[in-house]
């Protein structure tokens, strides 16, 4: 049976609206990598974005058998952010167990003293806000509140890729312990 001239109207506007519809989902899901594709199509730089959230302060005391611990309270974006001091400068930071190692952004890096040069980005990985160059560096001490760990191994991220300097497992995994509960970082060296 063959539809009419009206029928077959009617069903190519529907398809249109339909396909229109799932468009505009997809532009909606997809858009922070719609943003970057176009960024790239057109060889500028994205702009880079701070992270407003306010680091928390750190209460820091000296255990019984002589190890010192620093207590963090979650930000209201569920994330750790307190302030590091790295190299004897002080950085703000987000602890983030999932990280492997101490990730510099490039600005905190040159802040610190370890600003790489471009023959240096001599390595690849893979990040939330996608694959990024990377310089290999050690760091003389990180610190917080009364912790301090030295010789920490760190990568310096390209400039523009990286929003919060991110202090990984290199770090967390030389202290004794830290753990998370009830919405506090308990870190114990």
């Amino acid at each position: 049976m063959a539809l009419s001239y009206g029928g077959r109207s009617i069903l190519g506007e529907l398809a249109g609206w339909a396909m229109a519809i799932v468009l505009g989902i997809a532009a909606i899901v997809y858009a922070p990598e719609i943003k970057m594709a176009g960024y790239a199509m057109l060889g500028l730089q994205p702009p880079v974005r701070t992270i407003a959230a306010a680091t928390t302060p750190v209460r820091s005391k000296l255990e019984a058998g002589g190890r010192n611990t620093a207590e963090l309270n979650v930000g209201v974006n569920g994330h750790f952010f307190t302030a590091a001091e790295i190299n004897g400068r002080r950085i703000d930071v987000m602890v983030d167990t999932g990280a492997s190692i101490v990730a510099l952004t490039y600005d905190d890096a040159v802040a610190i003293g370890v600003g790489p040069a471009q023959s240096e980005f001599t390595h690849q990985v893979s990040t939330a806000n996608g694959v990024a160059r990377v310089a290999p560096v050690t760091l003389d001490r990180v610190m917080i509140g009364d912790i301090m760990v030295r010789n920490v191994r760190a990568a310096v991220i390209e400039r523009g890729k990286l929003q919060t300097t991110l202090l990984g497992n290199s770090f967390l995994s030389r202290l004794n312990r830290y753990e998370m509960r009830n919405g506090r970082m308990l870190l114990e060296e």
